[in-house]
């Protein structure tokens, strides 16, 4: 390759993915399964505990949509358009909804069709909303939680009070679904599942900080094709933490031995939040001009922490109250353990420090980054909330920022991609690069 200065070679640990999704995919079809949209994908797949229940995501479900079918996606979108469900509405919803308005999945599959939802509360507005359709479609069992944030000085019985209230929500719903679907949750399985998302949770803070050394031994994309394995019946969580140690062990030896994810990396950046799934090509438009891409905080990078004299460490991925060899033994300490280290449980915010949750001026620092890639995304704005303003406090701190436009990123009616492409010419060009191949 014309530029290259590190040597690169195909990641070991695909196969075992590719197995593992297979694996879920399975898990979750058949007619005897009950079928349900919920958050799953954020804390443990719960659901997974009862014998016949089993949960999909829209996120993942809309993005593979958009990545790996388009044309079908549109039809899907026009589909939910048509029904009063306007493009302000997030990408990933409007690709699920419009495929079950049509009533078949992009392989020509019926639609497997929701028994009941339960939608993540979130500061993205539209993920409520997920649930509303579902429901309005077909009478469905629904529950739901509270997103529990404040803005202000913090006031930590005001929090402890708020939690209390999502615990209980939470056990409330799954106590009442034993009742409504006749069957009984397995708690036993939630605690260990619980223990093995730790441990997964602070393997993956390993991997992080491995991407931190230059050449960085994996890149954003990687990580996209990572972060969603779960575990499944067929394939439980023992099977998805070897996986993951497995690429931990891998990414460890390859930066070792200078082992690059791109072989031609002088340039680092981040992006915040997702990418425009049908679009991926862009990531490789980069690595023309030696660009990597080191993640977002959507890809789960943020288990670093910076300290004030500039270092940082690799910390674990629960809360200081609950640590790794805490004990479950009751199904509230399982709830507790779910709602504490997940990215629902209580927040607070000042508003001249609104930004500061997602740290993407510590990202920078941490990853050795050079420039960042901002998305202005117009549907669903947790997407975008803030955005203008940590691209301000990049360029304060001296970073390249370069900022876009588009839909949402399951949606790409209003990305121009030629632009999208000029601008990054434009960009890297101000910056004295140009590509290998000119």
């Amino acid at each position: 390759m014309k530029g290259q200065i590190w040597e690169t070679r195909p990641l070991e640990c695909w196969n075992l993915a590719k197995e593992i999704r297979r694996s879920y995919d399975g898990a979750i079809a058949g007619k005897d399964k009950v079928l349900g949209q919920g958050m799953s994908s954020f804390t443990l797949d719960w659901a997974s505990a009862f014998p016949a229940i089993r949960v999909v995501e829209d996120n993942p479900v809309g993005a593979m949509m958009a990545a790996q079918d388009e044309p079908f996606a549109r039809k899907a979108r026009l589909a939910s358009e048509v029904r009063g469900w306007g493009r302000e509405i997030c990408g990933y919803h409007n690709n699920c909804w419009g495929a079950q308005f049509l009533g078949h999945t992009s392989d020509g599959n019926p639609f497997p069709e929701r028994e009941f939802t339960v939608p993540f509360p979130c500061v993205c507005d539209s993920h409520i909303k997920r649930g509303q359709q579902c429901r309005d479609y077909k009478p469905i069992a629904r529950w739901t939680n509270d997103f529990t944030m404040y803005i202000g000085e913090r006031d930590e019985k005001r929090e402890e009070a708020m939690l209390d209230h999502r615990n209980y929500n939470t056990l409330k719903m799954l106590n009442e679904m034993e009742i409504v679907f006749g069957q009984k949750l397995d708690d036993e399985m939630i605690y260990d599942m619980a223990k093995s998302y730790t441990n997964i949770g602070d393997i993956r803070s390993e991997i992080a900080y491995y991407m931190t050394f230059k050449p960085t031994p994996l890149t954003v994309k990687d990580m996209y094709s990572f972060f969603q394995l779960r575990p499944s019946p067929k394939m439980g969580p023992d099977v998805l933490a070897k996986f993951w140690e497995s690429l931990r062990d891998e990414v460890k030896w390859r930066v070792e031995n200078k082992i690059a994810a791109v072989g031609t990396e002088r340039f680092r950046w981040l992006e915040a939040h997702p990418p425009p799934w049908h679009y991926l090509k862009y990531y490789r438009y980069m690595e023309q001009y030696g660009a990597v891409c080191l993640g977002s905080q959507y890809a789960n990078l943020r288990e670093l922490l910076i300290e004030p004299d500039g270092s940082y460490e690799v910390r674990s991925y629960t809360e200081p109250a609950f640590s790794a060899d805490m004990e479950l033994t009751t199904r509230e300490d399982a709830v507790r353990f779910m709602t504490t280290p997940d990215a629902r449980s209580p927040r607070h915010w000042k508003i001249e420090e609104y930004i500061e949750p997602y740290k993407l001026n510590d990202m920078m620092k941490i990853y050795n980054c050079d420039g960042a890639l901002l998305g202005l995304w117009r549907a669903g704005v947790g997407c975008t909330l803030t955005r203008k303003e940590q691209a301000i406090r990049l360029r304060e701190e001296g970073y390249s920022v370069m900022v876009y436009e588009g839909s949402q990123p399951g949606d790409r009616v209003d990305l121009d991609e030629k632009r999208l492409l000029e601008q990054l010419d434009t960009w890297m060009e101000s910056l004295g690069f140009r590509k290998f191949e000119d």
